[in-house]
């Protein structure tokens, strides 16, 4: 077993209080604990089924499926993507701006998951579209910065400085390569096309979001 979790930006800290990303983070760790207690009928009460919104109903559902998860290992591997690139991310918008980019790119991302399977009766749920949305912007935004990564392949591992850029774009190259894996609600299936929808959607606003007088400087470590 191989693969790598990024862990923050080493080059630039966060500067202020990264309030809106800890209060998503919180936010999702609540409802986690809602399905938790109220089982299956909250997930399909909640999550975001393609049929259901091809047909006009239950559209709530686009904004509420992304603070919604599937299992323990769900939630923890996305809230440690949005600790990673989030608070850099709302440090260079503002947190107002920051709020209303993670919002809108999580339904961007979850309306591309239904796109691409748009009479499937399985609820799609999470918090990575909306991830992938930051982590677009974080491309576009800190590209040469370099992530503080855990990288581990079977019994060995080590944290080690890697390149925004590279970190990101071979993040986006396997959502790619995966394309076509439907997220299923309990039994861990992958929603790549909100991955990749999402992370579309930042890249192409981040600019349009991100105020230059919150910019702070490069420091290497």
């Amino acid at each position: 077993m191989a693969g790598f979790v990024p862990l923050g930006d080493a080059s630039r800290p966060p500067t202020r209080f990264a309030a809106v990303t800890i209060l998503i983070i919180l936010l999702n760790v609540w409802v986690f604990f809602q399905e938790l207690t109220y089982g299956d009928p909250y997930v399909w009460t909640w999550s975001a089924v393609p049929i259901r919104i091809i047909h006009g109903h239950r559209l709530v559902t686009l904004l509420t499926s992304m603070f919604m998860h599937a299992s323990w290992m769900h939630i923890i591997g996305n809230m440690v993507y949005l600790w990673a690139f989030g608070r850099e991310i709302e440090n260079a918008m503002g947190s107002f701006r920051f709020a209303v980019f993670y919002l809108i790119g999580g339904v961007v991302a979850m309306s591309a998951q239904i796109l691409g399977d748009p009479f499937s009766r399985i609820p799609s749920l999470g918090a990575s579209g909306a991830i992938a949305a930051v982590m677009g912007a974080f491309l576009i935004t800190f590209p040469r910065d370099r992530i503080r990564t855990f990288v581990f392949f079977f019994i060995f591992f080590r944290i080690t400085l890697i390149p925004a850029a590279l970190l990101i774009g071979f993040w986006f190259i396997m959502q790619v390569l995966n394309v076509g894996v439907v997220a299923q609600a309990k039994t861990g299936g992958v929603a790549y096309l909100a991955h990749i929808g999402g992370f579309l959607f930042g890249v192409v606003t981040a600019r349009l979001f991100v105020n230059p007088q919150r910019m702070t400087y490069r420091r290497f470590s």
